[in-house]
């Protein structure tokens, strides 16, 4: 057992010691491959390599198990075998292994939507900064020039291949997208906040400049200046978008679990897929075909996955970002120099005799298509149905819900009396009050006034109408749509009426009712020009006001508001009054109190005065009283 251990560890050391020259060998013979587009990019490149280790482990294993081991060894050997296959299952590898690719795949693709273009914002400042001089001209291309800065910096950022083409300041300004004077500038603030990224400098400037151009009258409203403006900041924040991408990518523990169920998945496969003597098929399997395979399967999955986590990267299948650079600025110069205010010759189609073309020519080799037809175009009514159709119907959602509960219940039978000039309808002993109504009137509406009653029949006449229904089942349905057609032909009838036609009224029907008997009304005894004065006021202002007749007269259209001060006002001069009296009724108090006081005889002097000229209605204070 000890020879078997030393003889397999021997052998793995001198295979992973010529590994690094095989593979040298290997990548040469496929690099001719590669030069003919058929490598590149291709699951072969991604899988060979973890592929090649596999095998090799897996026919170590296998010749182990064929020349090496004795049967004590062997029999050891197929029960770990036994074991790996059974319990190989329990790794849930398509699950995890496919959520993570969806996701992966979902990532990728958001990201190439967000890489931002320039191609919108520069046919605006085409359009819209007008100037056909030197200065025009290179505020346009200056504008375009820091927007192109702008996004070549945020791929710098987070793109190896960017990075390596314009590792420096210096590199930019050598590529014409930067001038000294700015590098400056962004040299300076790094140094001041060397914490943040100034990929977004350059939008500032392009603002400035639009900014600059609306205030020299070069853009002629404010509309187009702030079209220009949000899609500056759109652009600035497909870009602030592409770096939040690169600075989150997908949690590191999710690939690593993902990493680890795929190998170890392979892992148990080396063991559990070998073969041994007495398993369940019969023949000797010299190359693990179905392994392979599924191999190249689960390995290929998680190999396409890590090199679409970051699209921005050096792998084959990454976008092409120095080539967005380059096209980026051809672009936008072309927009805004070449071709601004620039376009071709305005002269008539090739069908402006007959309006619009019958049908575009075609080449021999396609042929012509017929008119796609919706899903119905070939389904035809029959005839009954269509003579079947039915008008509009003038009841509610509710009111048909109730009509078809009806329906759906039982047949209702309808008794139908003709009337002189009208048509009268009841529907059993339920509408005791039927009466004719003119024909003017919707049997509509008396329809829905009849299904709208909350009356019941009676047991009586229920059993009746089920014995009558019972012994002519068809009259129901012959009535219901006797009732329906009467309803349309209402309708019918209804929309012919001219619109200048006048509608029944209730004086017209009725006429205007007789005039009323003359109510007597009471006068006063007093004069016939004034009112009485028995009326009740519950708050009088005061009792001390004198009350002519001339108080009582209409002074309505003498009040006016702001009047001057030398109108007679009745409310200040009784306000005035009152103010006396209350002045009065407080000094007679204080006398009267300090001659409690004081005993004093000029007190009671002037007490005794102003008693005798005190009116006898003017109440007196307790003091006085004691």
């Amino acid at each position: 057992m000890t020879f078997v251990i030393t003889l397999t560890t021997n052998f793995f050391i001198q295979t992973f010691n010529h590994l690094p020259t095989c593979y040298e060998q290997v990548t040469v013979i496929f690099e001719t491959f590669e030069n003919r587009r058929q490598w590149k990019g291709s699951i072969y490149k991604l899988v060979w390599i973890d592929l090649l280790v596999f095998l090799l482990i897996y026919y170590s294993l296998n010749f182990t198990y064929r020349f090496a081991l004795d049967d004590t060894g062997k029999e050891l050997f197929e029960s770990v075998v036994q074991y790996c296959k059974l319990y190989s299952t329990l790794i849930p590898l398509s699950f995890v292994l496919g959520f993570y690719v969806s996701v992966v795949m979902t990532r990728w693709w958001n990201q190439y939507t967000a890489i931002p273009f320039p191609d919108p914002l520069a046919v605006y400042v085409s359009a819209t900064v007008h100037g056909q001089d030197e200065r025009g001209r290179v505020m346009r291309r200056t504008i375009m020039r820091y927007v192109c800065l702008c996004v070549t910096m945020m791929f710098a950022m987070i793109s190896p291949r960017v990075k390596k083409r314009f590792p420096t300041l210096d590199h930019f300004i050598e590529a014409g997208l930067m001038h000294q004077s700015e590098k400056d500038i962004i040299a300076d603030l790094n140094k001041k906040f060397p914490n943040h990224s100034k990929h977004w400098l350059p939008i500032v400037w392009a603002a400035s400049i639009i900014t600059r151009a609306r205030k020299e009258g070069r853009i002629r409203d404010d509309f187009a200046v702030k079209t220009m403006l949000d899609e500056l900041n759109k652009f600035r924040g497909q870009c602030g978008l592409l770096l939040s991408y690169d600075m989150i990518s997908v949690p590191l523990v999710y690939t690593q679990v993902v990493t680890l169920a795929v190998y170890s998945y392979f892992l148990t496969t080396l063991m559990g897929q070998q073969w041994v003597e007495g398993s369940d098929y019969k023949f000797d399997l010299y190359f693990p075909v179905f392994t392979t395979l599924q191999f190249f399967f689960y390995v290929g999955w998680l190999k396409v996955a890590e090199s679409l986590i970051n699209p921005f990267g050096d792998d084959d299948d990454d976008f092409e970002i120095n080539w967005m650079v380059d096209r980026n600025l051809n672009v936008s110069y072309l927009i805004v120099d070449e071709m601004h205010h620039d376009h071709p010759e305005l002269v008539r189609d090739q069908y402006w005799d007959e309006v619009l073309p019958q049908q575009l020519p075609t080449t021999g080799i396609t042929t012509r298509e017929n008119q796609p037809l919706p899903s119905t175009a070939n389904i035809q009514v029959h005839p009954k149905v269509e003579s079947d159709l039915i008008g509009p119907s003038s009841l509610s959602k509710a009111e048909e819900l109730n009509l078809m509960n009806d329906m759906q219940s039982g047949p209702i039978m309808f008794s139908a009396k003709p009337g002189r000039g009208s048509s009268q309808t009841s529907m059993g002993n339920s509408v005791p009050d039927s009466r004719p109504m003119s024909r003017t009137g919707s049997v509509a509406s008396m329809f829905k006034r009849l299904l709208s009653r909350e009356e019941k029949p009676k047991a009586e006449d229920s059993q009746e109408l089920t014995q009558v229904n019972v012994k002519n089942p068809g009259s129901a349905k012959k009535l219901t749509t006797e009732v329906i057609e009467e309803v349309d032909e209402q309708t019918t009838i209804t929309s012919q009426r001219s619109a200048k036609e006048s509608r029944p009224t209730v004086l017209g029907l009725f006429g205007a009712p007789p005039p009323s008997e003359p109510i007597s009304v009471p006068n006063s005894s007093g004069n016939s020009h004034s009112f009485s004065r028995s009326v009740y006021d519950p708050f009088p202002l005061s009792t001390s006001a004198p009350v002519t007749q001339d108080d009582f007269k209409d002074t309505t259209d003498k009040v006016s508001i702001g009047s001057s001060a030398s109108e007679k006002d009745e409310f200040e001069e009784l306000k005035k009054k009152r103010d006396e009296e209350r002045i009065s009724r407080l000094k007679l108090n204080l006398l009267r109190s300090t001659s409690m006081v004081d005993g004093g005889t000029e007190c009671d002097l002037l007490l005794d005065s102003n008693d005798a000229n005190e009116p006898p209605s003017t109440p007196r204070s307790p003091a006085s009283v004691v």
